[in-house]
């Protein structure tokens, strides 16, 4: 076994090998970019060292920087996580030739999976069914058109060099090819540096099950059986379990063998998902391989008591693989969900920002946390916005999720827009709860899954009054306590009014209304609570965590409130509800705001203006795409009108927030 390992990414993962080469005895080295300096792979390495500035490009896509850092750290090992350069063939040779060793296989079977349409070449010479479609390498847009028609409508545009749902397209018609070639293409090209496609016939209903497989240099290979990915929007998964919901014996031995059959057929070593198309009756098709540990490996390691990062160690190390296929079980069951920045209301866009309070569920045989920030750290455009990965394990499904609905109530995350409260609709959800699961789910049933806000609870009003009014009570005190007259009735704030009731107006807005809640002050230091539902005896106390009780009549609820950028995060019973305190000036400030005009929702890079000053414009049309955290944006009208002002062209980098056109009597 070397001595020493370099983890060559960020997040996560990172965080993930260097617990694992801790807990055996290796010296641990990490790499970080500018923003990175104070993150928390980074802190928790032995060694790190500086590779470049935010760019990915510049810092952990370089490969000069990284091999420098090995020759200058002397590491023995180089771990490349997932994502960057993880499936790089080039990157796994400047290892080799820096004298480290690449925990990963083989260039040659890198570059055999790298290509999408290489691999299903080889997959159907080795006998693994593969889905019809057009692998060919003239990539002329009217070549493309005819094949797309061969293969006849709806067709799904893979891009070759892919992964993770980027460069690709589902198109419903001919009309809609041209546009969604070029917009899979373009980026593809700005993902993997590489814009050439494939086509696929798009499989009706279909499930997204891949096998783990592992493989040693002796020649030994076996899997560990599947895991279900079906839940996923854009193509990028969000939801993975193991083992696959309704998955029999005899369907998990054919997929299990043909993923064996794959890896075998490139001479295959190390760590590798084999990933599958199912159809409702079962039949199965080879889509790709990827040569790396997966995002979600840890469902398999819950259900088989195997740590897949210590056999990756083991066997890059030159050793046997632990277990023989024989020696495998599956052990309950295990789902993990993606914690994601991002608005699944405006169409999961990625979110930036600071994680001003973070909370996790508390880890334990039955719940693990996967994550790669802490509190006060900062989301940035730079990189995947994922927080971290919540995976629950127990003896059954339905126990496994109770754990992940458990887990997910217990998930506070105020400074960023998060997925959390949309994986708690999934989570909740009969169909996903009955196993009905699909590549369409999350499609089908979205109106359910993030529904319109409703009015804001009663209970939650109560408690964000509540934590206004203890604050109040906790500023006055330090005023007195810092005052020359501490007994002064000036300090008091229990709202006594000559001849009159003691009683104050708060004003708390969501969702475009103010909410009024009038405290009448009680002689016994409570409060009464004029509620939009009714009146209600309110008392609160602070705890020492900063957590707060709240006693309602006769309910006592606990609560979590944060105060970030003016606003009020209430968090109760498993829920999240962002209020704001009425301020009347910026009410009025906001009357005189321009109409008409659309702002960047996060900062990014101009790659089209659609339309010229002048232009008429409908409802939805596409006026902009903006590339932004790896993905495209495109910028719809949001009404009619005619475009007065463009502020920005192709190739303009744009901040949040940044006012990118104006449209007049749009409304």
């Amino acid at each position: 076994m070397f001595d020493s390992i370099l983890i060559a990414n960020r997040g996560e993962i990172a965080c993930r090998v260097i617990e694992t080469a801790r807990r055996m005895g290796l010296r641990t080295i990490a790499v970080y970019s500018e923003p990175d300096a104070a993150a928390r792979h980074v802190a928790m390495a032995d060694e790190a060292y500086l590779i470049g500035p935010a760019s990915a490009r510049e810092s952990y896509l370089n490969v000069e920087c990284i091999v420098a850092a090995i020759t200058e750290s002397g590491a023995a090992s180089v771990h490349p996580g997932y994502g960057f350069l993880s499936e790089n063939a080039g990157f796994a040779e400047a290892v080799a030739e820096a004298g480290a060793v690449f925990i990963g296989p083989p260039p040659a079977a890198i570059r055999a999976m790298g290509s999408k349409s290489a691999a299903k070449a080889l997959m159907a010479e080795a006998g693994v069914p593969i889905v019809p479609g057009y692998h060919g390498e003239d990539q002329d847009p009217e070549r493309l058109a005819k094949e797309a028609e061969a293969i006849g409508y709806p067709v799904l545009i893979k891009a070759v060099a892919g992964g993770g749902g980027r460069g690709m397209r589902a198109v419903a018609s001919a009309e809609d090819f041209a546009g969604a070639l070029d917009s899979a293409r373009r980026e593809a090209e700005g993902a993997f540096g590489d814009g050439r496609v494939l086509l696929e016939r798009y499989v009706s209903g279909p499930r997204h099950i891949e096998v783990q497989v592992f493989a040693d240099s002796h020649g030994n290979a076996v899997h560990l059986f599947e895991r279900d990915c079906s839940i996923q929007r854009r193509h990028q998964k969000v939801i993975e379990e193991a083992p696959a919901p309704g998955m029999t014996a005899e369907r998990r031995a054919a997929m299990g063998e043909a993923a064996v059959a794959a890896a075998r057929a490139i001479g295959y070593e190390g760590a590798g998902t084999v990933e599958f198309l199912t159809d409702p009756s079962g039949e199965f098709w080879f889509m790709e391989m990827n040569t790396r540990l997966q995002v979600e490996h840890p469902v398999t390691e819950m259900i088989t008591a195997e740590d897949l990062v210590e056999w990756q160690l083991r066997v890059a190390a030159g050793e046997d693989l632990p277990l023989g296929q024989g020696e495998l079980e599956i052990l309950g069951h295990a789902i993990e969900v993606r914690l994601y920045a991002e608005d699944p209301a405006r169409g999961f866009m990625p979110a930036t920002g600071t994680l001003a309070h973070l909370r996790f569920p508390e880890e334990s045989a039955h719940v693990r946390v996967d994550t790669g920030v802490e509190e006060g750290d900062e989301v940035s455009v730079h990189y995947d916005p994922m927080i971290a990965k919540l995976i629950v394990w127990d003896e059954t499904r339905d126990a496994a999720l109770r754990r992940l609905r458990g887990a997910l109530a217990e998930t506070q995350v105020v400074g960023v827009t998060t997925n959390a409260a949309f994986l708690a609709a999934i989570a909740g959800h009969p169909a996903f709860a009955a196993g009905e699961v699909d590549t369409g789910f999350i499609d089908r049933h979205m109106a359910e899954l993030s529904p319109e806000p409703g009015a804001v609870p009663d209970r939650v009003l109560a408690v964000a009054a509540i934590h206004v009014l203890l604050a109040q009570g906790e500023a006055a005190a330090k005023a007195a306590a810092g005052s020359a007259d501490p007994h002064s009735p000036w300090h008091d704030t229990g709202g006594w009014r000559l001849n009159d009731e003691g009683r104050q107006v708060l004003g708390f807005e969501a969702g475009g209304e103010t909410i009024a809640v009038t405290v009448h002050y009680g002689r016994d230091g409570g409060w009464r609570l004029d509620l939009p539902g009714g009146t209600v005896a309110a008392r609160g106390e602070r705890q020492a965590d900063g957590d707060l009780f709240a006693q309602l009549d006769r309910t006592r609820i606990e609560a979590t409130v944060v105060e970030y950028a003016g606003a009020l995060t209430v968090m109760t019973e498993g829920q999240s509800h962002t209020l704001t305190l009425f301020d009347a000036i910026a009410a009025a400030e906001a009357m005189d705001a321009p109409a008409g005009s659309l702002a960047a929702p996060l900062p990014g890079k101009i790659l089209q203006v659609l339309v010229a000053e002048g232009d008429a414009v409908k409802p939805g049309q596409a006026l902009m795409v903006l590339e932004a955290m790896k993905m495209e944006h495109t910028i719809a009208a949001p009404a009619a009108g005619t475009v007065t002002t463009l502020r920005f062209g192709a190739g303009d980098q744009v901040q949040e927030g940044a006012e990118l056109l104006v449209i007049e009597n749009a409304g």
